[in-house]
């Protein structure tokens, strides 16, 4: 059951909005959307998820960001709320961060965090 929620626990940059339709577009992604998540592990406790999913179950909620079809479980939207998530790209290589306001401590790689 696909609950659309109108206030995001989580925001996106204009660089993660872009760089998110990008990947949809080259992963020929129409249906789902991007899935945000939080999971035990990583080196503070907590560690990210981001991928695409397709199937959407009935305790996600669904937003839609910026035309962008993002998807959090329930569990998750506890932790990443108010997280705004942005895309870095420098010469070299491009990035997801997770900025969030909920984090008492993050590790060196940025991709755990401790609540």
């Amino acid at each position: 059951m696909d609950s659309q929620t109108t206030t995001p626990v989580i925001t996106l940059t204009e660089s993660a909005v872009k760089e998110v339709k990008r990947l949809l577009d080259l992963q020929g992604i129409t249906e789902g959307g991007l899935r945000l998540g939080v999971k035990g592990g990583g080196c503070s406790g907590l560690s990210y998820t981001l991928n695409f999913d397709e199937k959407i179950g009935p305790h996600d909620q669904v937003y839609d960001i910026e035309g962008i079809k993002v998807i959090v479980d329930a569990k998750s939207a506890i932790y990443l709320q108010g997280t705004q998530l942005d895309y870095y790209k420098d010469l070299m290589t491009g990035s997801f961060r997770f900025i969030n306001p909920n984090a008492s401590k993050t590790c060196g790689c940025g991709e755990s965090f401790s609540a």
